[in-house]
């Protein structure tokens, strides 16, 4: 780790210059959305500045550059995750779209009586949009429950299916917990069964290595704005013959073939799901995010983050009164947590007051803070450009406000 050179990547980040309340900002809520550097910021401003047109079928130039610029992107994203074809990349407003477009469209392809399995670690994206399939049809919902430590039960798992068991939807890592779960043999589990794999990879994509190849997902989905991309972005990762067999998810220009009030054709893949005018901007500057990650190496990035989770773990269980909400081995850069009986929200009120940034509440995830037995908690996650400083200035907040709440 001597050639991570975390001060000069900070300088990519203007807002960590910042203060707050007249002190150095520690942004430690980088697990619900991280910053971004100036090379992706740059490419923002080039386009609006230099390209912005409307991207495909333009014949002219400008058009031309948008269109390349932003297949240039899906191109990166396909490397990124190792994706067999760019047809098998769409570009979504982020995580939350790309579960609900596939919960909507292969739900179609589902009949009453079909089962799905969640777990209970499920973001609210990964919950609520085959809830409002259940609504439409007789589907069932199964939750595989977790292990004292926040690991996934997965001799549960294997119980939940039968015959019926049709889609497992389930989250490559924790929001809450920083579990990493066992994707690969949740995968084929599913597929021994005949069901397919959806895979919530909003938390891992900027942490951790993924080949959606190597796991064999049916489904994969991310977001660009938590691996230090714009905002409003996402990726659905899909394998074209499940796409294929699916109807639309939205209607419109860019994803049709030929339109006539009796009959409409739809567009190839990836476009058949990408209705409307994208935003060709935040998905051309996606790719400087990615080139960025890449430039320092996602291993060098997830080694960095574990010494920071390390350190910071063992400073915090030396407070009196700590509870530490997910200790399952190999976890990411996430801590929730609380001391004693005291608020999560309060907790979160004073740090900002000396300039710590951190998540609190039940972090879209309320079924799992039930099985927790409290209402939310406090959550510090770590990024590419934190360091031991911010650590040791979060452990001092924290021995500072503590008393307070007393």
């Amino acid at each position: 780790m001597n050639d991570y050179n975390v001060t000069s990547l900070r300088e990519d980040f203007p807002i960590l210059g910042r203060k707050v309340y007249g002190r150095p900002l520690v942004y430690l809520d980088n697990t619900a959305t991280s910053q971004t550097p100036r090379q992706v910021v740059d490419e923002i401003v080039g386009m609006y500045y230099n390209t912005k047109a409307n991207v495909h079928r333009g014949v002219h130039t400008l058009s031309q550059e948008a269109t390349e610029l932003q297949e240039l992107s899906r191109e990166k994203v396909r490397r990124f995750i190792n994706a067999p074809s760019t047809e098998s990349i769409i570009f979504t407003r982020g995580t939350t779209e790309a579960i609900n477009l596939v919960a909507a469209s292969y739900g179609e392809l589902l009949d009453d009586g079909d089962e799905i399995i969640l777990s209970v670690m499920e973001h609210h994206a990964n919950i609520v949009p085959w809830q409002l399939l259940r609504q439409r049809k007789k589907v069932v919902i199964k939750v595989v429950p977790m292990r004292p430590d926040g690991s996934l039960d997965m001799d549960a798992y294997r119980a939940l299916f039968n015959e019926r068991t049709r889609v497992v939807s389930i989250c490559h890592v924790s929001n809450v917990l920083g579990t990493v779960n066992p994707v690969k043999q949740i995968i084929d589990e599913a597929h021994r069964h005949g069901a397919i794999a959806v895979i919530d990879g909003a938390q891992a994509v900027s942490h951790l290595k993924v080949d959606v190849t190597a796991l064999d997902a049916d489904f994969y989905a991310f977001s660009a704005h938590k691996m230090y991309g714009p905002t409003g972005i996402g990726v659905l990762y899909g394998r074209p013959a499940l796409l294929e067999k699916m109807p639309p998810y939205q209607g419109g220009g860019e994803m049709i073939g030929h339109v006539t009030f009796k009959h409409t054709t739809f567009a190839e893949l990836p476009f058949k799901f990408e209705a409307g005018t994208p935003d060709f901007v935040g998905i051309a500057a996606f790719s400087k995010a990615i080139d960025y990650i890449d430039s320092i190496g996602i291993e060098a990035i997830a080694a960095h983050e574990h010494n920071l989770l390390s350190y910071t773990t063992s400073r915090m269980m030396e407070i009196e009164g700590m509870r530490i909400f997910g200790t399952a081995p190999g976890k990411a850069a996430i801590i929730s947590f609380l001391v004693g009986n005291e608020h999560h929200y309060d907790m979160g009120m004073l740090l900002d007051k000396l300039g710590i940034a951190v998540r609190t509440g039940h972090h879209c995830a309320q079924p799992l803070m039930e099985t927790l037995g409290v209402e939310g908690t406090v959550r510090a996650s770590f990024a590419l450009y934190n360091t031991r400083e911010e650590a040791d200035a979060f452990i001092a907040a924290l021995n500072r406000v503590i008393p307070m709440l007393g």
